[in-house]
C-alpha cells in the first residue's frame, strides 16, 4: 500500500510538472508565434469609440451602424456587410478607417491579409496620399476623391481551418462647410434715376460698408442696385434706390494671414459685422433727425433695412439630411445621378450624371 501511494504521489507530481510546462490555452501548436497582433478595444471603447491597434489609438469610422454589421460565418467567401458611409472634410485627412467589423475586432485573427481598393484601383502606402497600417487601417490624406472604397481581408480563426474572406464596402464622401452669409436690402430716396450721382453714391456706400467690417475679415459684395418709381401711400411718386448686398466672412485675416482658432469663427465674425451694419444705418436716421438742415437728395429711408441668413454650397455639393443623416448640415459632394450647377443648397437630380461632384447635367 505504501508503494502504491508513493507511486500515485509520483504520478501526480509528474502530471503537475507537465501541466506547468504546457503552453497557455489558445497558444499556437508547436510553439510557433502567430503572425497577427491582437486587436483590443481601447479603455471605454464601444461601437463608435477609439480603438487601439498595436498601442496606437485608432478611431472607428463614422456611421458606427455599418461597423456593427456582422458578416456571415459560413465557409469560403462571406457576404458583404452593410456599406458604411464616411464623411471627410475636403482636402483634410480622413479618420482611421478599419478593415474589420465589430465581430472580427473581438477575435484573434491568424495570418490576416488586407487589401484596399478605391475609385482609381488598388491603394498602397507608396502613394503619399494613402496610409495603410499593418493591421489594415486606412487613412486618406488631403482627401478629394469621393466614391466606393472596399477592403478585403483573408484570415483564419484557427491554424487548422481554411481561409475565410470578407469584403467591407465604404462610401466615402467629401464635404465642405456651408458658405454662410448675410444678405441685406436697403432703400434710399434719390433724385432722377438716370442721374450719375446714383452711381457715385453706390460706390461710396460700398466703400464705407467694406471699411466698416474689414477688421473682422469680412467682405461686402454688391448683389444689385436698382432705381424704381414708387407710388407713396396717399401721395405722389418718388424715386428710390434698392440696394442688395451681401456680407461674408473670409478665410484669411488682414495682410493675407490665415485665421487662427477662435478668431476664425465665421459665425461670430458675421454676427459682429451684422451689428456694425445695423448700427450704421440706425445712425443715419439719428443724424437726419438731429440735423436742422434740409434732407439731402439721397438719404436712407428709415425702417427699410432687411436681412436674411443664407446657406449656400459650392457647385457640385449640396445638403440632404435624408440621404446623409450623419452629416445633415454639411455640403456633401453630389453623388452620381445628381448635380449642383451653382451656389445652390441642394443637389438636383440628373440621370445622365455619372460622376461625383457634377456641376453640369
Amino acid at each position: 500500500m505504501c508503494l502504491t501511494a508513493r507511486r500515485r504521489r509520483l504520478l501526480l507530481l509528474l502530471l503537475l510538472l507537465v501541466l506547468r510546462q504546457a503552453p497557455p490555452a489558445g497558444a499556437a501548436p508547436g510553439g510557433g508565434r502567430r503572425a497577427a497582433p491582437r486587436l483590443r478595444p481601447a479603455a471605454g471603447g464601444g461601437g463608435s469609440g477609439g480603438w487601439r491597434d498595436g498601442g496606437a489609438e485608432a478611431q472607428a469610422a463614422p456611421s458606427p451602424q455599418g461597423l456593427d454589421a456582422q458578416p456571415g460565418e459560413g465557409s469560403g467567401t462571406s457576404p458583404f456587410p452593410a456599406p458604411v458611409k464616411v464623411y471627410v472634410k475636403l482636402n483634410h485627412n480622413s479618420p482611421r478607417i478599419l478593415c474589420l467589423t465589430n465581430h472580427l475586432r473581438n477575435l484573434e485573427l491568424i495570418d490576416p491579409i488586407f487589401q484596399w481598393n478605391g475609385p482609381g484601383g488598388g491603394l498602397s502606402s507608396e502613394n503619399s496620399s494613402v496610409q495603410i497600417s499593418p493591421t489594415g487601417t486606412l487613412i486618406l490624406r488631403h482627401f478629394n476623391l469621393s466614391g466606393v472604397y472596399t477592403c478585403s481581408i483573408v484570415y483564419k480563426l484557427t491554424a487548422m481551418q481554411p481561409d475565410k474572406n470578407l469584403i467591407i464596402k465604404y462610401l466615402i464622401y467629401a464635404y465642405s462647410d456651408p458658405k454662410n452669409y448675410y444678405e441685406f436690402t436697403a432703400q434710399y430716396h434719390t433724385g432722377p434715376c438716370n442721374s450719375s450721382r446714383n452711381t457715385s453714391f453706390e460706390k461710396a456706400l460700398l466703400q464705407i460698408l467694406s471699411k466698416l467690417v474689414a477688421e473682422l475679415s469680412c467682405e461686402v459684395t454688391l448683389i444689385k442696385s436698382e432705381c424704381h418709381h414708387v407710388k407713396m401711400q396717399r401721395g405722389g411718386l418718388q424715386n428710390e434706390i434698392f440696394f442688395t448686398f451681401s456680407v461674408a466672412s473670409l478665410d484669411r485675416e488682414k495682410h493675407n494671414r490665415l485665421c487662427q482658432q477662435s478668431a476664425c469663427d465665421a459665425t461670430r465674425r458675421l454676427n459682429k459685422a451684422k451689428h456694425l451694419i445695423e448700427r450704421f444705418f440706425k445712425q443715419q436716421v439719428e443724424v437726419s433727425r438731429k440735423s436742422s438742415e434740409p434732407l439731402p437728395e439721397i438719404y436712407y429711408i428709415e425702417g427699410t433695412l432687411q436681412m436674411v441668413w443664407v446657406d449656400r454650397c459650392y457647385p457640385g455639393y449640396g445638403m440632404n439630411a435624408l440621404i446623409h443623416p450623419d452629416c445633415p448640415e454639411c455640403c456633401v459632394i453630389c453623388s452620381p445621378g445628381s448635380y449642383n450647377p451653382s451656389n445652390g443648397i441642394h443637389c438636383l437630380r440628373c440621370d445622365s450624371s455619372l460622376i461625383y461632384g457634377a456641376t453640369k447635367c
